[in-house]
């Protein structure tokens, strides 16, 4: 793949937009929200966080492997740190995945929570949903005005 056409589809620009929303309402020293397209680009809440996880690619494959067969939140542990990984998707866009990174949480604390975290990931999920639809009938008033413009200077 180009890498222009990488970082111009529509699945790359949603991500970015999904990560600015979600990113800046998370705590500081709350979960590392990570968001990882299909072709390995990682968007990161807290990047400095992030890497001191040294979590490396294959790990981030595995998780994301399990997620594609359908094991569905995918519950890790890293060191000290527990892993939840979904896929992020909307009607149109498969988004690729949404990793939490939970420093101090063992898989057992995972599991007590396993309500609260399937309940942010659906919020992650329906964050992108209205993205989307924002960005579709933003796209769709364009083409509307761009057709009002025509008609406009043609009977001018």
């Amino acid at each position: 793949m180009d890498i222009n056409e990488a970082s111009f589809s529509a699945e790359h620009m949603l991500n970015e937009q999904i990560a600015r929303h979600i990113f800046e309402i998370l705590p500081e020293s709350g979960p590392i929200v990570m968001i990882l397209d299909k072709v390995g680009n990682c968007w990161s809440s807290d990047s400095q966080r992030f890497s001191q996880l040294n979590i490396d690619e294959d790990y981030l494959k595995d998780i994301c492997a399990k997620v594609d067969d359908g094991d569905e939140p995918v519950l890790a542990q890293l060191n000290d740190c527990g892993i939840v990984a979904a896929q992020l998707a909307t009607e149109r866009t498969n988004c690729g995945y949404i990793i939490f990174a939970l420093p101090k949480y063992s898989p057992e604390s995972a599991l007590i929570n396993a309500d609260l975290i399937e309940m942010l990931i659906a919020q992650t999920v329906l964050i992108a949903r209205l993205i989307e639809k924002h960005n579709h009938l933003t796209e769709l008033q364009m083409k509307q005005f761009g057709r009002y413009c025509r008609c406009a200077s043609a009977t001018s």
